[in-house]
């Protein structure tokens, strides 16, 4: 049970860590979390949160390459959860020290201060980009890393510095290895809400590689293998992927957006948004069975499903997007 449990998350502003945070506290967790200062004294998506899990959590701010400073957020804490990052591949292909030095030091800072302080528990954050494109499907967790980007570099480097601690150190430590998770709150960084917000605003819907396959899971089943992993201690010194086992093309995708939304537009490739040809990664397609084993863990909800809650959402919130804007 996570009752009762003082928990850090780091990453907490960030679309999936803010829905931990919800969750989280929703379960009766005592929540801390860790965020990048910023001198608006804004918090990202918690500050989306209800009132009344706002008044839940406490709100440190930092930065994960300063030890010092993920030590003390970490102090008396029973678990980490470590999503902080730098997530952008468009902005690892521009930045790529900023992006190791985050996703690397800064896993290696939360890792030092777990061993430091005894954490009971870490459960670090990798990413299904870590596979590169599929040499076998569905993918399990021995399907060979590929490093086909400065961000999925910079996550293989942080994921094996995990791997290191667990076991040089016993590091009571689980990955969690989620699938292009989607649902409220994303930003346009990321293709679902691109898609989304171009058409309800926007006269042709503009992507990248259409023919690509990934496999999306709804953030709320995301948060809930976070949680799992914190529970079960079947689940230690593993790595476990969290997909919905099912895969579509970016073309397909956005048949189906339109379908939903209503509007039938014409899909438009614009070269700006298409990934260097080997840097692209063709196809992602989980087995999470090993969640469903060691965690019992399944997505419940489907994607027309997932899909039709961040229609509603973003049509709630269109000031927190800018449709004609390619973000990076």
């Amino acid at each position: 049970m996570i009752s009762g449990k003082h928990v850090l998350v780091t990453g907490a502003a960030g679309f999936i860590g803010s829905h931990l945070v919800h969750q989280l506290v929703s379960e009766g967790a005592k929540v801390r979390t860790f965020i990048r200062y910023n001198s608006t004294n804004t918090r990202g998506f918690l500050d989306t949160l209800p009132s009344d899990v706002q008044r839940e959590i406490e709100v440190i701010k930092g930065d994960l390459r300063d030890p010092h400073g993920v030590y003390k957020a970490a102090k008396g804490v029973d678990t980490i959860f470590h999503l902080g990052a730098l997530i952008a591949i468009p902005y690892s292909y521009l930045h790529p020290t900023d992006v190791v030095h985050t996703n690397v030091i800064g896993t290696l800072n939360v890792a030092q201060a777990a061993l430091d302080l005894g954490i009971p528990r870490l459960i670090h954050t990798s990413t299904s980009e870590v596979y590169g494109s599929a040499r076998y499907v569905p993918m399990d967790e021995t399907h060979p890393l590929q490093g086909q980007s400065p961000y999925s570099a910079s996550k293989i480097g942080a994921d094996k510095v995990i791997e290191s601690f667990h076991c040089s150190y016993a590091l009571p430590v689980v990955t969690v290895r989620p699938f292009n998770s989607y649902g409220p709150r994303q930003s346009m960084r990321a293709v679902i809400p691109t898609i989304i917000n171009q058409a309800l605003h926007r006269s042709e819907i503009v992507l990248g590689n259409l023919t690509s396959t990934r496999d999306f899971t709804f953030v709320e089943d995301t948060a809930c293998a976070f949680i799992r992993a914190a529970v079960h201690d079947e689940a230690i010194g593993q790595v476990i992927n969290a997909g919905s086992g099912a895969e579509i093309s970016i073309g397909e995708l956005a048949d189906t957006v339109k379908q939903i939304v209503g509007r039938d537009l014409p899909v438009r490739v614009e070269s700006e948004r298409v990934r260097p040809e080997k840097s692209e990664v063709d196809r992602l397609f989980s087995d999470s069975s090993k969640a469903a084993t060691l965690m019992g863990w399944k997505p419940s909800v489907t994607l027309v499903q997932g899909l039709t809650r961040t229609i509603e959402w973003i049509r709630e919130h269109p000031e927190l997007y800018r449709p004609d804007e390619y973000v990076v």
